[in-house]
């Protein structure tokens, strides 16, 4: 028996993400997942909110990220686990659904590991679209993993930034973001330290994966007028930034109740105020005031912005053949007979 086209779910691979991201244009998907993210922020309130479900170990995490707009539904599984570099596997993988409210029936099923890769980019440039110094032409991408040229793509694509300087503490991965920047149009300069990396930056990007507190800037290396991008991997127990630069900065969030757990200001009181950036988007809340602010986005990545990305590519593969379809769902030509089907199959 074949099943129905109503039974079919399309899935969109590895392979496939890689088609349609050539296919679309690197900058152009980082510009249209940055236009959905903004979109579904400016409906915030038609959203189901929850922190995402995270299931901790001594090495990683494993974390489920759901929301629902009442027309659609969509969830992430992610995890996070620092130590699989070093046996030669991805620190982070991930995958998503979107599906139909009203019948519960799945409409997409996608690959999340490029997919988070390229929103994560898309929410920070997004994010410094609105806090960043105006006419910001220079950042620091200081950690420079699985993420950063993405990062560096997504500011160049979003905020017009022309030069990237680069620091890691393996200066193989420097190379390697270096490399993979050549021809982007980047002016890439790699450093030996943060300090010489953050030399004239106008935005700094931290992105490491330590699962601990760590201090990838010092107090003394952020000046004034500057906008930090903090998106290293977030959890209970791990910050990237000293607990002063907190108490200098104008901090915006995604989502408090999740960022208070997981994110830079969990090194702070619970009342330390900060602001929801769909406040910034929708022009409730100025976002940079004056030259001399020095403004935070503590990013922790949020399940609307996975709903968004998921989104853009649902409209993205159609009329391509740039997905599969998965035979997911029992189809009887009778709701009730399921059982009848497995016997006809025989």
């Amino acid at each position: 028996m074949q099943p129905s086209e109503k039974a079919l779910v399309p899935f969109v691979s590895v392979d496939n993400m890689m088609r349609l991201v050539h296919h679309v244009g690197l900058d152009t998907i980082l510009v249209r997942i940055a236009e959905e993210i903004e979109k579904d922020f400016l409906r915030w309130d038609t959203f189901d909110k929850t922190p995402r479900v995270a299931s901790h170990s001594d090495v990683g995490v494993i974390e489920l990220m759901p929301t629902s707009d009442g027309e659609m539904y969509g969830f992430k599984y992610v995890n996070g686990h620092p130590k699989n570099t070093a046996d030669g596997l991805q620190t982070v993988t991930a995958f998503g659904l979107l599906a139909d409210v009203q019948t519960g029936y799945p409409v997409l099923l996608s690959e999340m590991t490029l997919l988070t890769a390229l929103r994560t980019a898309a929410m920070s440039a997004l994010a410094a679209k609105h806090l960043a110094p105006k006419g910001a032409k220079t950042m620091a991408m200081i950690g420079n993993g699985a993420q950063s040229e993405f990062q560096c793509r997504a500011f160049q694509a979003i905020c017009g930034i022309e030069t990237v300087r680069l620091y890691d503490i393996d200066r193989d991965a420097t190379s390697k973001c270096a490399r993979n920047l050549a021809g982007s149009g980047l002016y890439v300069v790699p450093c030996r330290t943060g300090e010489d990396a953050i030399t004239g930056a106008d935005i700094i990007t931290t992105c490491t994966a330590d699962k601990q507190y760590a201090t990838i800037l010092t107090d003394n290396m952020v000046g004034a007028g500057v906008h930090i991008n903090a998106i290293g991997g977030d959890c209970p127990g791990k910050t990237e930034l000293h607990k002063d630069i907190l108490h200098r900065s104008e901090i915006f969030v995604e989502y408090p109740p999740q960022t208070r757990v997981e994110g830079e200001i969990q090194a702070l009181a619970d009342d330390h105020p900060v602001t929801e950036l769909h406040d910034v988007f929708a022009g409730r809340t100025q976002g940079r005031t004056d030259d001399k602010q020095i403004t935070l986005f503590d990013s922790v990545g949020f399940a609307i912005e996975d709903f968004s990305a998921l989104r853009t590519v649902k409209s993205l593969i159609q009329d391509t053949n740039m997905y599969d379809d998965l035979d997911m769902l029992a189809d009887p030509d009778d709701p009730r007979d399921l059982f009848g089907m497995l016997q006809r199959a025989k």
